[in-house]
């Protein structure tokens, strides 16, 4: 009986490509342990050519400046993210659309406070790239993230579980806001309305909020546990749009 064939990492590329790879994806990791050990500001090529022997300008042949470096690394992050959240939603039965929700926003929830310092990379205040970087890849990454969340949001408003407003009762100003959050991240259903981008957008923005607000402290004075509180506004959220909450297992 012939075996069947096993698809290794790096088939077909010759040995030169496959010399690059290796040694682009050993770039990537120094960064990202630089990044984690030292803020994105403490990201240097010259003490990544340090580590890798090599010297500061070699580095170019890989990758065109520092910021490039860092949408690479950013895009690596937002993937670890995506993988984390899907894992926990095909986790969870296909069917049980609540469950699946209540489980992909724990990850995410989860694998922020695990990764604090890629998540302030990720969606904390930074300095903007130069504008000729190419940012497609971090954000082709980030599109990916939001897919699960995305592909759960379209099935509840496909099952009518909860009123969406119509498109005329959204402010002009904030439609021409929510047409743009909706044209970034490729949100494109039959279902997906300007009314219902509104209420997605609401609704991630709440959730999303407190996570930014535990991993970046700014209640630390006043409240030495967060999770009562994402669990508070997880059942406010979900209830509007008509999911059922469950508290999390022991």
């Amino acid at each position: 009986m012939t075996k069947p064939q096993i698809e290794r990492p790096g088939a077909g590329l010759s040995r030169r490509e496959r010399v690059r790879e290796a040694t682009l994806a050993e770039i990537k990791e120094i960064a990202r342990r630089h990044l984690v050990e030292h803020g994105a500001q403490g990201v240097s090529l010259r003490a990544i050519a340090r580590e890798m022997g090599m010297t500061a300008p070699g580095l170019y042949r890989y990758v065109s400046g520092i910021d490039a470096l860092l949408i690479l690394i950013t895009a690596q992050m937002y993937d670890d993210l995506a993988d984390t959240v899907a894992a926990a939603d095909s986790g969870v039965p296909e069917h049980d659309t609540d469950q699946r929700i209540l489980a992909s926003l724990r990850a995410f929830r989860s694998w922020a406070l695990d990764h604090r310092a890629e998540f302030s990379t990720m969606f904390g205040p930074h300095t903007r790239p130069e504008p000729d970087t190419d940012i497609s890849e971090a954000l082709e990454a980030g599109r990916r993230f939001g897919a699960t969340f995305f592909t759960l949001f379209d099935r509840l408003l496909s099952e009518g579980r909860f009123e969406v407003p119509s498109d005329e009762e959204v402010p002009a100003e904030l439609a021409r806001e929510l047409r743009t959050f909706a044209d970034t991240l490729g949100l494109s259903t039959p279902h997906m309305s300007l009314g219902a981008v509104m209420v997605l957008s609401s609704c991630w923005v709440r959730l999303y909020g407190v996570v930014c607000m535990e991993i970046f402290q700014h209640l630390n004075f006043v409240m030495a546990n967060m999770e009562p509180l994402f669990e508070s506004e997880l059942r406010s959220v979900l209830s509007r749009i008509g999911v059922e909450y469950r508290p999390p297992e022991e």
